[in-house]
């Protein structure tokens, strides 16, 4: 500490344009900014210390640490007086289905009469406030997470449900923060652009259950996926509760599956006892993501019954296999699915829902991000999708050409023929065009990768993108119309 030690602070903030006259600002190293080179803004909007790593010639107290990160979540949470002391905390972690997840629990535990409040990549829900956020940071600062816990403790919240990414994890975003129950969905190929490989990506998705085994809380797996069953040695101290959709031995199970169009039923078989459920979800991915959530409820207290009568009334998600329906005679549907395995899992439903006609996916992959999955991408597109458009997704300081031609690659290595069914598209806008303009009677076109983001991040900026209102400026464009 340089300076006075009895200063005054009145709050915390990582961004100097928000800074107020009284608040400690924490300068934070990220991919894009160091925030050490906005502190003497910081100090000049009234900043009465400041959190750094390295120390400066600035008129107000300095706290110099190795991390500021690190530093800032202990910080942040003794600030907001430990909220996740004070009601349990639910943490959701997987390379795919965390959002679908997090909003069923968070149905399941809301239709049992629990009052909630929810952390992730669509929303923040603090009791009954909601905002439809457009961040791209599913696990928020670790100053953001503690304050919307201080505000859902104040709100009397039974429940929080956090999504756990592995950034917010291995980041410190989520130090300090008190897990009673996590899940896992599943581990796959994602962020080794960060992580460096995929060992050292389980790795940091296994803290969330150190948490979770710290309290003696509960860690629900997904026993059919071996890569979340990879991450079972963390979970010492946690009771185990194992889902599984496909015949694993486990402790809460799916069978009896029927799929359909419109939703799908199965048996839910907990503890001897068994409920029928009909599901309005589309999809056997879906199935797991409705027995981690049924497992989340569980454990946290509710019966077979109340978790059934949940389930049954799941929201649609924001951005997860939305229909964009303007009377066309072909399927359009709006997918999040962004990893070599969500991609597979949402095309080969589209294919298995539309079984006389051609599955037409449009795809791209982040800039910035992990390069490997590219080609694996492509190569799912080449194996089941009968046409493959590979476009932009969020370039950033990438070559938006370069990602296309990787994704191709991928895709020709696979067995696709460029320009024949597989074509590189780097504006958006043109390949939803083009597919649209490609389909025929029914066929479904699959814009998948943006779901419910709001902005396409090219270089530093982050360009508006709506990716349902593009699709039905293109139908519009070939004549068809809602009107």
């Amino acid at each position: 500490m340089v300076g006075d030690r009895e200063v005054e602070v009145l709050g915390i903030t990582f961004d100097s344009r928000a800074v107020r006259p009284g608040d400690l600002f924490a300068a934070l190293r990220g991919a894009d900014y160091d925030g050490h080179a906005f502190v003497a803004d910081a100090v000049d909007r009234g900043a009465s210390a400041v959190l750094v790593e390295e120390g400066g010639n600035w008129a107000v107290p300095q706290v110099v640490v190795p991390s500021s990160r690190a530093a800032l979540a202990p910080i942040a949470a003794a600030f907001f007086g430990r909220p996740s002391d004070q009601m349990p905390v639910i943490g959701i972690t997987g390379t795919d289905g965390k959002t679908t997840t997090s909003f069923l629990v968070d149905a399941i535990l809301r239709r049992a009469g629990r009052r909630t409040g929810m952390i992730g990549t669509v929303a923040v829900r603090i009791g009954d406030w909601v905002d439809r956020h457009a961040s791209r940071q599913t696990t928020p600062e670790s100053v953001d997470v503690q304050r919307y816990l201080r505000a859902m403790a104040d709100d009397r919240v039974d429940w929080a449900i956090v999504e756990a990414t592995s950034h917010g994890l291995d980041l410190h975003r989520l130090d300090e923060v008190r897990f009673r129950i996590g899940a896992v969905t599943n581990v796959t190929h994602e962020h080794l652009e960060h992580h460096g490989t995929l060992e050292a990506y389980r790795r940091a998705k296994g803290i969330l259950f150190e948490r979770v085994g710290s309290t003696g809380g509960t860690a629900v797996v997904n026993a059919d996926d071996p890569g979340a069953r990879a991450m079972l040695p963390f979970a010492a101290g946690a009771t185990l509760l194992m889902f599984s959709a496909h015949g694993a031995a486990a402790d809460v199970l799916a069978t009896s599956v029927q799929p359909g169009p419109k939703g799908t039923r199965f048996d839910l078989s907990h503890g001897g006892m068994t409920e029928a459920v009909r599901f309005p979800l589309i999809g056997s991915f879906n199935v797991e993501n409705a027995l981690c959530a049924a497992s989340v409820g569980l454990a946290s207290g509710l019966t077979l019954t109340e978790v059934k009568r949940g389930l049954e009334a799941a929201p649609d998600i924001p951005g997860r296999l939305a229909r964009v329906d303007a009377g066309q005679p072909f399927s359009v549907v709006v997918d999040y699915a962004h990893t070599p395995e969500s991609l597979a899992k949402v095309i080969s439903l589209l294919r298995d829902l539309h079984p006389g006609g051609r599955v037409i996916a449009v795809f791209g992959s982040a800039g910035e991000r992990d390069v490997a999955k590219r080609a694996l991408q492509g190569a799912v597109g080449a194996r089941l999708a009968d046409v493959t458009i590979a476009t932009s997704e969020d370039p950033r300081n990438e070559d938006p050409e370069k990602i296309v031609a990787q994704i191709v690659a991928g895709a020709v290595e696979a067995g696709a023929i460029a320009g024949e069914n597989v074509f590189a598209v780097v504006d958006r806008r043109e390949a939803i065009q083009l597919a649209i303009g490609w389909a025929r009677a029914g066929d479904c076109v699959l814009l998948a990768g943006k779901g419910h983001e709001t902005s396409i991040i090219w270089g530093r900026e982050k360009r508006p993108w709506d990716e349902a209102a593009e699709a039905r400026q293109a139908l519009a464009e070939a004549s068809f119309s809602e009107a």
